[in-house]
């Protein structure tokens, strides 16, 4: 097929065609494409175009949400931590990203430093929020030094980017002193493709930056091996969410 000619087909596929058209022609065409293939090429194929369509949908998304993923909405996982925040309490949210969960920690009460590794990301979120408790500043996680005290850590979808999480957990808990961390990771078991993709050798991450995207086991196994305790725990869209308090400490939760 040369290019002008899949110019003026994808020319007619993306502006004559309806959406239920697309959708039954690439319906159409991928059955055409795999239905002589064996099993493991025709799965791998859409698997690997789940993966890609994944991301696109991830881009509308923020599209849609007018600048902020719709999942902050629609997951209401902000709510998560900021039910566990008392008023007045000092706390640390590490990789901040955009700072929407951060300014929700600090319309709770609390007096929130929000530090992302990304200048771009702490200058969006400098541009779209305020408040007399909010403060935003560029760090990298692993490589600062917390040279003042927190009540509380805030770890929302930051933990499965890092490398040497046990020993940063560590470092965080000594250097800031606090009471609490407020956890949020990616569950490997959210769905049986994603065991598959691995199987496959294909890519089976939600973001290829991930180091680890955890089970029960293995996530217990690493907070357990960097002093902490688990105060609650609980499993929502395909993630754990948990609040846990350092080895010894007299707080429940």
């Amino acid at each position: 097929m040369n290019h002008s000619f899949w110019s003026r087909w994808l020319a007619k596929l993306t502006t004559s065609w309806s959406d239920e058209e697309v959708i039954a022609f690439v319906r159409q065409f991928l059955w055409e494409r795999t239905r002589n293939q064996s099993p493991k090429q025709g799965i791998s194929l859409l698997l690997r175009l789940d993966h890609a369509i994944y991301g696109l949908q991830g881009k509308l998304a923020v599209g849609l949400g007018n600048g902020l993923h719709v999942k902050h909405r629609l997951m209401d996982y902000h709510t998560f931590f900021t039910a566990r925040i008392s008023p007045g309490e000092r706390v640390l949210d590490l990789g901040c990203g955009n700072g929407a969960l951060s300014h929700d920690l600090a319309m709770a009460g609390a007096l929130v430093t929000g530090m992302d590794h990304n200048p771009e990301s702490i200058s969006l979120a400098k541009s779209r929020y305020s408040h007399p408790g909010l403060f935003f500043l560029t760090g990298d996680a692993l490589t600062t030094d917390y040279n003042q005290p927190f009540d509380v850590v805030v770890l929302s979808n930051i933990l499965e980017h890092l490398e040497g999480r046990v020993a940063f957990l560590q470092k965080v808990v000594l250097q800031t002193s606090a009471k609490r961390l407020l956890i949020r990771v990616p569950m490997f078991k959210r769905d049986w493709r994603v065991p598959l993709r691995q199987e496959l050798g294909l890519e089976w991450r939600l973001d290829p930056t991930h180091q680890v995207e955890y089970t029960e086991e293995t996530l217990k196994t690493e907070l357990e091996n960097a002093g902490l305790n688990i105060t609650h725990w609980q499993c929502c869209w395909g993630e754990f969410w948990l609040e846990t308090v350092s080895q010894g400490s007299s707080h429940g939760g």
